[in-house]
């Protein structure tokens, strides 16, 4: 029965899921017309409130890109690619790859989210190449399915903002810590049920008689930059220096472990970045291997480039015309101090489908949702991460953060789309729960 649902689901989203680009081409129309329609904007005001956000998460596309990079450039450093493979080798049977595959992939996203999408997704290629007759798309299905639990971990951009003094909503509900929020016992518990439960989904969904295999020699090494000659050039011997990348590598992490020293163990997206930068830059050796893998990890940032321009324009139009409030009050209205968390987090995880961007619907959705949790009595804390775990929750159907996974699989979007519906069923059931035991 189950593996019926998955090849309904996959054959679904194969005939219907459309490309990313044209996915987001489609959502701005939708939200264009639901501006018309459900809050009354006129059209010229709706295509002003688009044009305005169109640039509006410049920087923010920009860290998006630098954390896609620079996790791939660490993630295929020889270090990594070493390690990878000897864990790739622990894996007989495509069942053990499966699973093992999902629970790097949720660790690794735990950690930080943007090293989970490039991990996985190269630890996928390992064991298809390792482990024979094993679905190729259920590989990388599985690694992006441990996604899901960015926002709930270590990388979390809601808990860690409200965790930093001076952040926009803390005249409301002051600083919390991360003891409240991604250490509380309903987060934990959250976590350590899609740890269990997701690998045993994506094993079930495995089906022995139809499987996708891919050419073996596209899952070869990208070749290796043609070795340079021995010459007395300067420039050549710098790019080839190992003392270069120990000097400047070794800078950037004194400049980690004096501001870990000075700020304690406060992690933002920026200093992941450079974390990532310096690690990479250390673990290539020289700089001439360190920009021949930069290179190779652009490829895979092509589609963050071009549609977040778009997104921050879809944005524009849900926070301009009204629409993000529309919606969030729906849900606190039918909501009382038992099931607001609930809610918010249907209704967070509707808004990310619009706004994918964890940051930018905290900003557009706090006001409504504190507001709630005061007048009934709610933990902020637990309805902030409720639009956290929502904002993650839904990000199994959002093709955007798929890209850089499916650009270093050599995958579409509707290939693993089919098994991550059914994945975001089963997450759905396990996030719900959490909200509503605890």
């Amino acid at each position: 029965m189950f593996q019926t649902l998955t090849r309904a689901s996959n054959k679904l989203m194969q005939r219907y899921l459309p490309d990313p680009f044209i996915f987001v081409i489609l959502l701005t129309a939708v939200v264009f017309l639901l501006g018309l329609m459900v809050t009354g904007q006129s059209p010229v005001n709706m295509v002003s409130f688009w044009g305005d956000g169109f640039w509006k998460l410049l920087e923010f596309s920009m860290q998006m890109v630098l954390i896609l990079v620079t996790g791939y450039v660490l993630a295929s450093s020889p270090f990594f690619k070493k390690m990878l493979r000897k864990l790739a080798s622990l894996a007989k049977t495509p069942g053990q790859a499966i699973i093992s595959v999902t629970v790097v992939a949720l660790l690794a996203s735990w950690i930080n989210w943007g090293f989970g999408l490039v991990i996985g997704a190269i630890f996928s290629r390992e064991l298809a190449r390792q482990v024979k007759n094993t679905d190729y798309r259920l590989l990388i299905a599985s690694a992006y399915s441990g996604f899901v639990v960015w926002h709930g971990g270590l990388s979390g951009s809601i808990p860690l903002t409200i965790a930093t003094p001076g952040h926009f909503m803390e005249k409301t509900m002051g600083v919390i810590s991360t003891s409240e929020t991604l250490f509380a016992p309903f987060n934990l518990f959250i976590l350590g049920a899609l740890f269990i439960i997701l690998p045993l989904t994506n094993r079930l969904m495995m089906n022995k008689e139809q499987t996708y295999q891919i050419d073996s020699s596209l899952l070869d090494e990208s070749a290796e930059a043609a070795a340079i000659a021995e010459t007395d050039s300067p420039a050549d011997k710098l790019e080839n220096s190992i003392w270069l990348s120990i000097i400047i590598g070794s800078l950037g992490l004194s400049y980690v472990f004096y501001f870990f020293a000075k700020n304690g163990f406060n992690l933002n997206i920026n200093l992941v970045n450079f974390i990532f930068l310096f690690l990479g830059i250390l673990l290539h050796k020289t700089p001439r291997n360190y920009i021949n893998s930069v290179a190779e990890a652009v490829k895979g940032a092509s589609g963050i480039i071009i549609q977040f321009p778009f997104y921050a324009g879809i944005m524009g139009m849900m926070v301009g015309s009204g629409l993000v409030t529309e919606m969030s009050e729906w849900f606190v209205a039918i909501s009382n101090e038992y099931t607001l968390p609930l809610f918010t987090f249907l209704s967070a995880g509707i808004v990310n489908m619009f706004v994918p961007s964890g940051g930018g619907q905290w900003a557009v959705q706090a006001h409504v949702v504190l507001d709630a949790a005061n007048a009934l009595g709610v933990s902020q804390a637990k309805t902030a991460m409720a639009v956290a775990w929502g904002d993650a929750w839904t990000n199994l159907i959002q093709p955007f953060w798929a890209l850089p996974a499916l650009a270093i699989a050599g995958l579409k979007a509707k290939d693993i789309m089919g098994f991550c519906l059914i994945v975001l069923f089963v997450s759905g059931i396990v996030i719900c729960a959490g909200f509503l035991i605890f």
